[in-house]
């Protein structure tokens, strides 16, 4: 029988089980982010040519190690802890499964400790991707198969308790809209986690000599179907956490929930389809395939999250106005509680998403204008702004919030981490603007020599490369800088952090509900600075998305 604790802070039941599970998988997150940052820095310091620290064997074993643990074990971890939350917690329901919920979490915990081992024993020196006819130990890919179990598990139980809380009477009509988030991100996830057992399952039994040969193209395609999805379901619970931020801090919510609920639709129908500029240079997919995933497909995603561009600063606006910061149309921005690290966390998230991540998507995921970076280090460049400054930022943002409510510990160091997530912006940023820009020069995404010192033939790059290169190494430190401390106040908090008693310990307000406005004004619109903003964005983008072209005419010069 389950048992509960009900909050004092929020008013929510917690499972003992779903607190246990939580706090768990939570801090296995944590370990795996830090084994992540750690190889980064390795990275970071190896493609800068100046320095070169790591050898060419221990390069790629480090690609991999950052990878996994970046791309997959951060992320899962954190993400199978907030399904957790949101089905039990958001909905005061009880925890459908304990006995499942802990053998999810022990197929996670092993496949973690089972794929880092052989990666750092030289066992797996095969990068991420680990394409065929690269081949690993076959405990590395049992690993990925173990730990791909469990979350399936966890993805299970949140279908379960969402499914008792509606049968008990906790769900009205409607899913609250982070639940709802969550869904999408649970449903995306079913269909990412088959397509990985889909490939490892005959790879594994590849590499133990039962299954003879497996085709490269198969691979290439079945893997990106999961390895471009698994980063959708990231998109998913860093937007439902984006609403649940501005709940939290200011009262709001979606101006137009309906047309949210919708975007994230467009995110389950579209967004996993749209992976094929991973292929565009295999010859084993049909162009027909690659135009269509690379334009309709792709573009309604896109418009799933510009509509969540929009809802999420005007769900900002619209609470701030009704807080009585009417004045002019950016009062309610400059007024925002920027002192908040968890709210300077999700708004900076925002920010760097769009106009970062999500402006490089949409134009290197086109068929064209991607061939200008295929296979360079602005792809990398892309994914910082994505899952680093987007999901990675927000989600440590939100642990602010988490601490003190799942942990019962208050935030040490506070102060330190009112800078932390400014420190982490901007050092990413850096490092992504760096990336990008040494990959219009051609730098490659993964060679370890880019000069080919020793060669029969050496390549000397734009000279002006240099001075990128140094951007690049300094927002690399600054990051790793700033992750350092994040992980640090966590651990600190979590551990030896003063306990929270009740509401008065809280350091992070909590906001009450704002109702429907009942005071007249003369607005035409409810978020109008929140449209001078987009407009502004879209100005950004197109300028971009022009350049991205002329350059492309630019390539191809004939004499």
């Amino acid at each position: 029988m389950s048992t509960f604790r009900t909050c004092d802070i929020t008013g929510f039941k917690v499972d003992n089980t779903t607190e246990k599970l939580f706090r768990l998988n939570a801090v296995f997150a944590v370990v795996s982010l830090l084994i992540a940052a750690l190889g980064a820095i390795l990275l970071v310091f190896t493609r800068w040519q100046d320095f070169h620290v790591l050898s060419s064997p221990w390069y790629y074993r480090i690609i991999g190690l950052h990878g996994v643990n970046a791309l997959v074990f951060w992320i899962v971890f954190f993400e199978i802890a907030g399904l957790y939350f949101g089905s039990t917690v958001v909905l005061n329901s009880r925890f459908c499964a304990p006995k499942l919920g802990w053998l999810s979490f022990i197929l996670m915990a092993t496949g973690f400790i089972l794929t880092d081992v052989m990666i750092l024993s030289g066992n797996a020196d095969v990068t991420m991707t680990s394409y065929v006819p690269l081949k690993a130990h076959p405990l590395y890919y049992l690993g990925i198969i173990l730990f791909a179990v469990g979350a399936l598990i966890g993805v299970g139980l949140f279908f379960g308790n969402v499914a008792l809380a509606k049968k008990e009477g906790k769900v009205g009509k409607t899913l609250p809209l982070f639940t709802y988030a969550l869904m999408a991100a649970a449903i995306i996830a079913v269909l990412t986690l088959l397509s990985g057992a889909l490939v490892y399952v005959p790879t594994f039994l590849w590499s133990l000599g039962l299954v003879e040969s497996i085709d490269p193209a198969w691979y290439r395609l079945v893997w990106w179907g999961f390895g471009h999805s698994a980063q959708q379901i990231n998109v998913c619970a860093m937007v439902g956490i984006w609403y649940l931020s501005v709940r939290l801090v200011l009262g709001g919510s979606s101006i137009n929930e309906k047309v949210s609920r919708v975007a994230f639709l467009f995110y389950i129908l579209f967004i996993s389809i749209a992976s094929a500029h991973h292929l565009l240079v295999d010859p084993a997919v049909s162009s027909t395939w690659k135009v269509w995933n690379t334009s309709y497909a792709m573009y309604l995603a896109v418009l799933a999250s510009m509509i969540h561009a929009f809802a999420v600063p005007s769900s900002m606006e619209a609470a701030q106005r009704r807080l009585g910061h009417n004045k002019g149309l950016f009062d309610w921005l400059i007024k925002l509680p920027w002192g908040n690290p968890a709210f300077s966390s999700i708004t900076l998230a925002i920010i760097g998403f769009g106009f970062i991540g999500g402006i490089t998507g949409v134009i290197y995921g086109m068929e064209q204008t991607n061939i200008i970076v295929h296979n360079t280090l602005a792809i990398v460049g892309h994914f910082k702004g994505t899952v680093v400054i987007g999901t990675t930022l927000t989600f440590m943002g939100i642990t602010y919030y988490l601490v003190p409510l799942m942990f019962r510990r208050k935030i040490v160091a506070f102060k330190l981490a009112k800078i932390q997530p400014w420190m982490f912006f901007f050092g990413i940023a850096l490092l992504a603007i760096g990336m990008i820009a040494l990959g219009m020069f051609g730098i490659p995404r993964r060679h370890y020599d880019i000069a080919f010192t020793g060669g029969p033939f050496t390549y000397d790059f734009n000279l002006a490369s240099g001075f990128v290169w140094v951007l690049f190494g300094l927002g690399g430190i600054l990051s790793f800088l700033s992750m350092l401390i994040w992980i640090l106040i966590i651990v600190v908090s979590v551990f030896f952090g003063p306990r929270v008693n009740g509401p008065q310990d809280m350091q992070l307000a909590i906001a009450a509900p704002l109702g429907e406005e009942t005071t007249p004004h003369k607005r035409k619109y409810e978020a109008p600075g929140t449209l001078v903003l987009t407009i502004i964005f879209l100005v950004t983008f197109l300028v971009f998305y022009f350049l991205n072209w002329k350059w492309l005419a630019a390539i191809w010069e004939i004499q």
